[in-house]
């Protein structure tokens, strides 16, 4: 059975179905998913997550996670990057949390 012929559009693109994902929101999509495809990320995004007061410093995190502070600091700002997580500068310690608007994903990811 032949396939049915593609429309396009006169950028020469197929037309997509309703509720897929548009090219800025894939790349978005891309993005955080590459930013979170390391164990240590999604393990730092969980402690975070279920911290008492939803932040944490990078020294607890290197406890908790049992790596050096260089180490953690390197997945921290990847995800700071990506706009998961908030830096806050007090004094000499940084403290770490999920940025509001990414909470609700970010619950989908390490559930």
């Amino acid at each position: 059975m032949a396939s049915p012929a593609r429309e396009f559009d006169t950028a020469g693109a197929s037309s997509a179905p309703a509720g897929s994902l548009g090219r800025d929101e894939a790349e978005t999509l891309a993005r955080t998913l590459r930013a979170v495809a390391d164990p240590t990320r999604l393990q730092v995004l969980s402690i975070i997550s279920h911290s008492p007061d939803g932040e944490i410093t990078v020294g607890d995190l290197a406890q908790h996670l049992g790596l050096r502070q260089p180490t953690v600091s390197h997945h921290l700002r990847i995800m700071v990057g990506d706009g998961l997580l908030a830096r806050d500068q007090r004094g000499r310690n940084a403290w770490y949390s999920i940025v509001e608007s990414r909470r609700a994903d970010i619950a989908d990811l390490i559930r």
